[in-house]
């Protein structure tokens, strides 16, 4: 959420930067009502001071026995009374309209993100590994032979509908250790404190990290009132909401493995075929909770621990920072890494990482006390995929993927599947 006090102090500044994100001016629509609450917050307190006034005087005429003056000076008071909390009524109701206003206002992006409209205009700033130089024509992770027995969509149809799968067997197990894998990598080598949350969070859980109010339909919520979780993003971040916190305590450096999802509001047609877009999935997800200061070097870090998974795995990816428009609704500045997909032949998505500066703790009102004291301050929150689970899945079956139906799995994994080094064609690890 924005700092009224910043936009009062330059308007202009804040509707070129909503500009850069494609939106239209809206500090005057958001000033009118800042004028009208605090002139009614204004009036309120001017009536208090004419109440007080009287209720003194009253005390006064009745004890020179001025009963007219005494009648008078009562009514005053019961007047005063009324309009106060008629006042203040009206300034709690601006007040709320205000705050509903400023929670679906896109966090500002930096002066260094590049300026666009959509994913055509992002930038690379870096590629590592070369995509493998394969002599049959590769294809889709479902497609392989190996895989198709243990990635049952038909069967996951049936039970839960579209946009889900069922695995088993060779292929469950790599899944599994796939989410072992990095989870390993991120406690011990990246320091990362490994978190256990709940999938199922309260209405002001995800609005503490932007998913509401303007993102609803993006996500399921249970008839009880709870919200299943998109990402683990959403519980790591909030866990200092309401918080003041010692600076001497930052940065929190979070991971989770978690369930997430997704009702894909607006994705119909893409990405149908396979698991890269499901409901349901699996995400390693890094939360890092830091200072003012911190916030732009624990951005590049965290990037960093995301790159070493992909790295370990053997798996040819470029990074990029998004442009102005096609960077999500909290982010200040996003670094996209991107996996090379032999079966589609391109880079596809396989982790973002933000750095969301204040916004998300002003909604959540989570704060730090300086070491050095002084007045508390927000705190400035991070989160990244380290990594997506299924799409990190699909990534080493079709990079993997050899001309008989048979897969070659990375050597980091090896530990964690009993020292097997293939999936065989006949969908066994061997």
């Amino acid at each position: 959420m924005h700092d009224i006090r910043v936009i009062r102090d330059d308007p202009a500044a804040f509707d070129a930067a909503l500009a850069r994100r494609g939106l239209a001016p809206m500090s005057p629509e958001i000033l009118a009502l800042d004028a009208d609450r605090r002139a009614r917050i204004a009036a309120a307190e001017t009536a208090q001071a004419d109440q007080n006034k009287a209720s003194k005087e009253v005390g006064a005429a009745k004890a020179r026995g001025d009963d007219a003056e005494f009648e008078r000076l009562r009514a005053l008071v019961g007047e005063k009374k009324s309009e106060i909390a008629a006042m203040q009524a009206e300034a709690d109701a601006l007040d709320a309209q205000l705050r509903d206003l400023l929670m679906t206002i896109p966090n500002l992006p930096l002066d260094s993100v590049p300026d666009g409209a959509d994913e055509d205009d992002n930038v690379e700033i870096r590629r590592w590994g070369e995509p493998p130089a394969l002599d049959f024509q590769p294809v889709e992770h479902f497609e392989i032979a190996g895989v198709r027995a243990g990635m049952d969509f038909a069967t996951a149809a049936k039970l839960s509908g579209a946009r889900f799968v069922l695995l088993s067997g060779a292929v469950a197990r790599i899944h599994r250790a796939l989410a072992q894998f990095m989870l390993d990598l991120h406690v011990t080598r990246h320091e990362l404190i490994e978190t256990w949350t709940p999938v199922l969070v309260l209405t002001e859980m995800m609005e503490g990290t932007g998913q509401l109010p303007k993102f609803g339909e993006e996500s399921y919520q249970t008839r009880e009132g709870w919200w299943l979780i998109p990402t683990a993003e959403v519980t790591l971040t909030n866990t200092v909401h309401g918080d003041l916190v010692d600076q001497a305590t930052l940065p929190r450096r979070m991971v989770a493995h978690s369930q997430c999802f997704r009702s894909e509001a607006g994705s119909a047609g893409r990405d149908t075929a396979g698991m890269l877009r499901q409901h349901q999935f699996e995400k390693v997800e890094m939360v890092s909770i830091t200072d003012a200061e911190a916030g732009l070097a624990e951005h590049d870090r965290m990037t960093r621990c995301a790159e070493t998974v992909l790295e370990t795995l053997g798996l040819p990816y470029r990074t990029i920072v998004l442009c102005t428009g096609d960077m999500g609704f909290g982010a200040r500045i996003t670094h996209d890494l991107e996996v090379w997909l032999p079966g589609q032949g391109k880079y596809r998505e396989i982790s973002s990482v933000s750095y969301c500066g204040d916004f998300q703790a002003r909604r959540m009102n989570a704060r730090y006390r300086p070491t050095e004291g002084g007045r508390p301050e927000f705190v400035h929150t991070l989160n990244g995929s380290g990594l997506a689970v299924g799409r990190t899945l699909i990534a080493v079956l079709e990079n993997g993927q050899r001309a008989d139906g048979s897969v070659d799995l990375p050597a980091a994994l090896r530990p964690y599947l009993g020292g097997a080094t293939r999936l065989s064609a006949e969908g066994r690890l061997v």
